[in-house]
């Protein structure tokens, strides 16, 4: 019996490897592919560094999971359509005073389109990775869902597949706990004392994105006039790029108070600072909708919307407008709504789709 390809998607990270395993223990005929979207991995450097300090993709352990498990596994080179699709667009996103999530680009993008496209020039079936995210077929459609462990959920990383994807994609690693995750690393002989997990942009070290934004796009640099809500000269500012709403570190203006970033005005290059209580609002509206329940088109209805990876869902209330955005109100207010991020919606564990919050 022929048994069923799969093209996994390997980072090197805990996470995919133990999908390796599971994926062949449960009969798939896998073959592992290390994207290469950042930089090249040095071997000879990368030596004396502890493994997760190796750049982006750790190709040395894909490689060491690849050969313990007898699975093929190769490099591909997808650095240009990183550098097009993602770094690009952080970087103009940015400049236009928006704040961008670069993962979110990333999957849509590079990851798992690229691994699709190989997989359809190869004749295989299935595509895998290992995120933390489920996908139901037990309805009469399928839907994405969030995964078993609600602290390691993905989702909101991964609401803008093309719903036409679902049937060929496999998230192995979907329905466990973290912890068993990484029983079955140690299973397998990772490091795991080293295997630290990234919580950084892998293209950002050290977390420090305006000084990389200043190195690729030194017209980022352009100051301007920090000013209050009734138009008020507060000080100057280094250029709209390096500076985000709810921000109030590097803000160099000493008034008596404390003062946060409230909005970023791209026309006037004008960052406007306030205080905490200005940061909250009911209302955003959001475009570039990207909908795995069509049903969100057609009328109101409630939902749960998060803002940001890092906080929990909200209730909210969900329109239409007409002309392909959804304007959103906030059952209870939220803090430094952030145009350029996504607002991603679901019904309980369910992803019904989102989309890109536009500036006010």
């Amino acid at each position: 019996m022929t048994k069923p390809r799969v093209l996994l998607g390997m980072s090197g990270g805990v996470d995919s490897s133990v999908a390796a395993a599971l994926l062949v223990r449960r009969g798939y005929d896998v073959q592992g592919v290390t994207l290469q979207v950042w930089e090249h991995e040095d071997e000879t450097v990368a030596a004396s560094k502890k493994w997760q300090e190796r750049g982006c993709c750790k190709v040395g352990i894909a490689r060491f999971v690849a050969q313990k498990l007898k699975i093929s596994h190769e490099v591909i080179d997808r650095r240009e359509e990183f550098r097009s699709g993602v770094i690009q667009d952080f970087l103009h996103a940015y400049a236009a005073g928006t704040t961008p999530n670069p993962c979110v680009r990333c999957n849509e993008r590079v990851k798992l389109r690229s691994l699709l496209e190989i997989a359809d020039a190869r004749g295989i079936a299935y595509v895998a990775t290992g995120h933390y995210v489920q996908i139901d077929d037990s309805g009469p459609r399928l839907r994405l869902r969030r995964s078993a462990d609600r602290k390691k959920d993905q989702s909101y990383f991964l609401y803008r597949l093309n719903p036409s994807w679902l049937p060929r994609l496999l998230f192995p690693v979907g329905a466990m706990q973290k912890g068993e995750v990484w029983s079955e690393a140690e299973s397998l002989g990772l490091p795991v004392e080293e295997l630290q997990e990234s919580q950084e942009i892998c293209f950002v070290s050290h977390g420090d994105y305006r000084t990389f934004i200043e190195a690729e796009l030194p017209s980022a640099r352009k100051p301007g006039a920090f000013k209050d809500k009734n138009g008020q000269y507060l000080g100057q500012h280094d250029g709209i790029a390096f500076y985000t709403p709810g921000q109030r570190r590097g803000l160099r203006v000493a008034t008596g108070q404390r003062l946060y970033v409230q909005q970023v005005e791209p026309q006037t290059n004008t960052v406007v600072l306030g205080t905490e209580e200005g940061l909250l609002s009911r209302n955003c509206r959001v475009h570039d909708l990207n909908l795995f329940d069509e049903t969100l088109g057609t009328g109101r209805c409630e939902v749960e919307v998060k803002v940001r990876y890092a906080t929990p869902s909200t209730t909210a209330t969900a329109e239409p407008l007409g002309d392909g955005s959804m304007q959103i109100h906030f059952h209870h207010p939220q803090r430094a709504l952030s145009p350029g991020q996504s607002a991603v919606f679901y019904r309980g564990d369910e992803v019904l789709g989102g989309g890109i919050i536009q500036p006010i």
